[in-house]
């Protein structure tokens, strides 16, 4: 696997070592189970994968090398760079201006653009109509793209699957970047609809079944389907590709549905005419995070604490995962811990912090504390949250101490 050259404030030398002990004694990557650090009083069971992934890592370093070899420069980004307030926040002092918001709507009149302006596209790519308006403005949107392969690999199988006459049904979140990107590149070959979840697949598999009509699709389906998107004719032959970040095993189950529907119209043997195999653009860190975290909230613990950016798909996935299990709190910084008693977290399901009181245990010890993040979170974050934590207590062992029982 390469290795990116990424700002130096954004790695932990605590996470590097584990990181590295772990791949060296599990290359092939076949064990999801957590590693301990013993503090003494405190107990941190930290997920085997999680952190920057190889696509952020990718826009990072293009991104940072960017501001580094073009001094002067008016370098906008064509929204957030990746879902981390932080590392956000860190190019906008550097100068860097942001065009939209991550709904897409201007935050900047695009009329102030040069055809010498540096336009940054972000890891979750862009559409096409947004490719083709920077075109005409005279931008390059081909030197400075950091949409994430894995990204691409998805929108050249939907290409492949489109010359072969198939729709291609996405499951996604029809308002992220990243879905509006890859639904504006599959309608390019394809008929397209996106799904949100298996109970909107099971409207699509009603559709297709006919025991729902095509207004009801129509209606139901409302701004998620391609322009002149026909019932009776585009649903004869799917393939199920995904938003990278949403969970994997979803998106499995998502297809696996939609298989048997196909198999119930058509019949086992016509499968293959009806019904393409996409499994080969699931995304390899998504999956092995949300892997690890299935590991992780095996452990008995007191409580988790994942870290990451609050509109962050992919660590909304793994606070779902965790919360399933025990006491889980989603905080974008250290600096969401208020105290020992207080911490300020997000509750994905109202899309608000809120403060929860006596979050760690007052008489138990150790206290067993679960800890991840998402794949736009930098490593030095996470090791800023266990420092404030340990800060805390006064009864510990030396970090040094720690690791080497840890990694031996």
């Amino acid at each position: 696997m390469r290795k990116f050259e990424i700002p130096e404030h954004y790695k932990s030398s605590i996470i590097s070592k584990i990181k590295e002990s772990r791949e060296n004694e599990d290359p092939r990557k076949r064990n999801f189970s957590p590693t301990m650090l013993d503090f003494g009083e405190v107990r941190f069971f930290i997920a085997r994968h999680f952190g920057f992934c190889y696509g952020v890592e990718n826009a990072i370093e293009i991104a940072f090398r960017t501001i580094e070899l073009y001094p002067g420069k008016k370098i906008f980004l064509l929204s957030e760079m990746i879902h981390n307030p932080g590392v956000n926040d860190d190019l906008k002092s550097k100068g860097v201006k942001f065009l939209t918001d991550t709904s897409g709507n201007h935050l900047l009149d695009w009329n102030e653009l040069k055809p010498k302006d540096i336009v940054i596209i972000p890891a979750f790519g862009t559409t096409i109509e947004i490719q083709e308006s920077l075109k005409k403005i005279g931008v390059d949107v081909y030197k400075f793209n950091t949409t994430c392969p894995f990204v691409e690999k998805v929108w050249n199988r939907s290409a492949q699957l489109g010359k072969q006459n198939y729709t291609i049904v996405i499951h996604g979140k029809s308002y992220h970047e990243e879905t509006r990107a890859t639904f504006s590149h599959t309608v390019k070959n394809s008929p397209s609809v996106i799904v949100r979840n298996l109970d909107e697949t099971k409207i699509l598999g009603s559709a297709i079944l006919g025991k729902i009509t095509a207004g009801e699709f129509y209606s139901y389906f409302n701004g998620k389907f391609s322009q002149d998107f026909k019932v009776e004719k585009d649903l004869r032959k799917i393939g199920v590709v995904n938003q990278t970040t949403m969970l994997s095993t979803e998106t499995q189950e998502i297809a696996e549905y939609l298989k048997n529907v196909m198999i119930s119209k058509y019949g086992l043997e016509y499968l293959n005419n009806h019904f393409a195999d996409t499994r080969d653009t699931l995304c390899y860190a998504t999956y092995d995070n949300q892997q690890s975290t299935f590991e992780l909230i095996k452990q008995k613990a007191d409580l988790a604490i994942i870290v990451g950016g609050y509109n962050s798909s992919n660590t909304s996935h793994i606070v779902e995962l965790c919360e399933e299990k025990l006491p889980a709190y989603f905080i974008s910084s250290a600096d969401k811990i208020i105290s020992k008693e207080i911490i300020k977290h997000f509750d994905i399901h109202t899309n608000t912090e809120k403060l929860t009181k006596d979050f760690l245990p007052d008489v138990k010890v150790p206290v067993d504390i679960l800890i991840t993040s998402g794949a736009s979170c930098p490593d030095a974050d996470v090791e800023r949250v266990m420092r404030k934590i340990l800060s805390f207590y006064t009864n510990l062992k030396p970090v040094e101490e720690v690791l080497a029982n840890a990694l031996t």
